[in-house]
């Protein structure tokens, strides 16, 4: 579907880190902005010291609004509550801001010259009604036309923990949430156009929300920038370019690789199982190597790291974790399974680009970007047969899909890619990887669809959305008050 105009797209996420919806969020912009689109990110919290390059160099415009008045959390509680408090406060200063240019918004008008103003909004829905009410063009004066687009990557009620143990905390918890799980369906409605990152994740939105409110939810995957050779990635003459390390890795071992963060809810223990299923013959010559995500500051991180180490070495497998290149490259070759504690970017692409599979163990994952890298890498992934990895991964072709509980069968695949498959094999499935991520995962398939997407809502009438002053009123004010009475007695207890 052509576009007839570029547009003036304006992005609204909540905390410009560096997580996978912060990477999303941050190719959408770039894609936009490629094609000729005027891109603005608006987000209540950037720190330049962690985010990504392009949200802190001045490739894309980035501005920090709402984060004067409300706190991220009240002493480690009421997260929801100010999260939405934040937004709507970032949604009042960008409303003014957009206010400022009201006289040469309606001289283009006259013109006919004026752009369309795209939101697109993701994670928190809370500002969707407002934009929808009080945005610009809301009536339908001048050639300009406003359109909201909500990228859902799961539904936030689901991904609230609820798993206190009292029961009176069970009840005050969900008296708590019971006004923002509301919320999230109505005011998700008041969009033009909901996608999701995945077909798994459409499915959920569709039995928790109702399609019948949200209309039909479209896909956008999430994507990998394809547009330059990975880093890490070997040359002609076998070498690793930039900050690369060799081919020769700890002496050439065999890589079985697993990124992921420091959560139960990963199950790196799966990958750790299926390792040592190959028994010490099978094991000689190869490294199981566990890099992901990990903050000292989060007990779960911690205590996750010595359960997975706890475990290894009552399998007798012996271990040893770094913080550091310097100290991974410098581990015994006796060490089996190496734990690489929040692993700068460069070496994790070195990693990527000589191991010889990626082993991938969450189950019921929304998405899961891993593994499109790792493909984006040529190297093969075996993966849950679950969630998004049913989407990115084909049988055979680009890796495998298991039962996480059938250890058995992952070490099966991992004795196949060993030992069994040929060089020519591994060759046939790394070009299949690197061709399905160029086709299906790139910053090019991703910008058509987003493309598709605002073009399609322009094309058509805004959806219908009435009564929303009132509604909303009432639900700030019960909502707010609600929570408020909900949390303080949490505190108190």
């Amino acid at each position: 579907m052509p576009r007839l105009r570029p547009s003036n797209v304006i992005i609204i996420h909540p905390d410009l880190g560096i997580g996978g919806a912060e990477r999303l969020i941050i190719d959408a912009a770039l894609a936009l902005q490629n094609r000729g689109h005027r891109v603005t990110i608006y987000t209540s919290h950037r720190d330049k010291s962690h985010c990504f390059e392009e949200a802190r160099d001045g490739t894309l415009d980035v501005r920090v609004r709402g984060n004067t008045v409300f706190p991220a959390h009240v002493c480690g509680r009421l997260h929801v509550l100010m999260a939405v408090l934040r937004q709507l406060h970032l949604t009042v200063s960008l409303l003014k801001e957009l206010g400022t240019t009201g006289k040469e918004r309606s001289e283009k008008d006259l013109t006919g010259e004026a752009e369309d103003d795209v939101f697109i909004v993701d994670q928190l829905p809370a500002c969707v009604p407002v934009l929808k009410t009080l945005g610009p063009r809301c009536a339908p004066h001048g050639s300009g036309k406003q359109r909201i687009l909500f990228y859902c990557h799961f539904p936030d009620q689901l991904l609230a923990r609820r798993d206190e143990k009292a029961t009176l905390l069970r009840l005050l918890k969900g008296l708590y949430r019971y006004p923002f799980d509301w919320f999230e369906g109505w005011a998700m409605s008041a969009s033009d156009k909901v996608v999701a990152n995945s077909r798994f994740t459409r499915g959920v939105v569709g039995k928790v929300l109702g399609f019948e409110r949200l209309g039909d939810v479209k896909i956008i995957y999430p994507c990998v920038d394809t547009d330059s050779a990975p880093k890490g990635e070997k040359s002609a003459e076998g070498r690793l370019e930039g900050e690369a390390i060799g081919d020769n890795l700890w002496g050439g071992k065999k890589i079985l690789l697993s990124i992921n963060r420091f959560e139960r809810k990963k199950d790196l223990a799966l990958a750790i199982r299926a390792y040592n299923g190959l028994g010490k013959e099978g094991r000689r010559g190869t490294r199981l190597v566990i890099a992901g995500g990990y903050d000292n500051r989060v007990q779960e991180n911690v205590q996750y790291h010595k359960e997975l180490d706890e475990l290894a070495n009552s399998l007798g497998l012996q271990t040893a974790t770094s913080k550091s290149v310097i100290s991974a490259l410098s581990v015994p070759d006796s060490i089996d399974v190496l734990f690489l504690l929040s692993v700068p970017t460069a070496f994790r692409d070195t990693l990527l680009a000589n191991a010889k599979l990626l082993l991938y163990t969450p189950t019921n994952e929304h998405f899961g970007i891993v593994p499109v890298e790792a493909m984006h890498h040529g190297l093969p992934v075996l993966a849950s047969n679950t969630g998004g990895p049913l989407e990115t991964i084909v049988e055979g072709e680009t890796g495998w899909l298991r039962d996480a509980q059938a250890v058995d069968e992952w070490t099966a695949v991992m004795r196949k890619v060993l030992f069994e498959l040929s060089p020519e094999d591994l060759e046939r499935m790394s070009m299949q990887s690197k061709e399905r991520v160029q086709k299906e995962f790139s910053l090019t398939a991703m910008g058509d669809r987003l493309d598709d997407e605002i073009s399609d809502m322009l094309s058509t009438e805004r959806r219908p959305f009435s009564g929303v002053q009132h509604v909303l009123l009432a639900f700030v004010l019960s909502g707010v008050l609600v929570s408020v009475l909900a949390a303080a007695t949490l505190k108190a207890l």
